[in-house]
């Protein structure tokens, strides 16, 4: 039983990043936003889905990764606000929601997502200056690339 448990858990995690992830691309998209009212639902569920994982199968390890995920995903993100780097708050809260499920992935996916993020949403900006659509000030939604990069640092990792 505690194996189908397991499996249950690990699928519902995984929807619920494709599914909302894809919600939250269409919205970063046209609106330049995350909205709380979906983002820390999901961030939520997600720790307690972890958690209940941990209890049926007594591994502590993953569940002690993803809080570390949010922690230092979301940290990070949090100082790259903070500085000015042009990172929104709802990217700071999706960031912890990434980490959360990356670091409950292992550390591998936690970097390759982290980092896949950044390189797609560059090579994105890259594009869009080459062909004069953008300019250094040109606001990008970059949630977008964020779920694309955790869905490779999953995949990846």
């Amino acid at each position: 039983m505690p194996d189908l448990l397991h499996i249950a858990i690990v699928i519902a995690v995984h929807v619920a990043l494709i599914g909302i992830g894809l919600r939250l691309i269409v919205i970063d998209a046209r609106t330049h936003r995350l909205p709380n009212r979906i983002v820390l639902p999901v961030g939520a569920a997600l720790l307690v889905l972890v958690g209940i994982e941990a209890l049926v199968t007594a591994d502590a390890a993953a569940l002690l990764r993803a809080l570390a995920g949010l922690v230092i995903l979301g940290g990070f993100y949090a100082v790259m606000h903070l500085a000015g780097g042009g990172v929104g708050g709802g990217d700071v809260k999706l960031a912890a929601v990434i980490g959360i499920v990356l670091g409950w992935h292992g550390w591998q996916a936690l970097i390759i997502g982290a980092a896949a993020a950044f390189v797609f949403g560059a090579v994105y900006v890259l594009g869009l200056m080459a062909l004069r659509r953008a300019h250094r000030g040109t606001r990008v939604a970059f949630g977008p690339w964020m779920i694309v990069g955790a869905v490779v640092g999953i995949a990846m990792g």
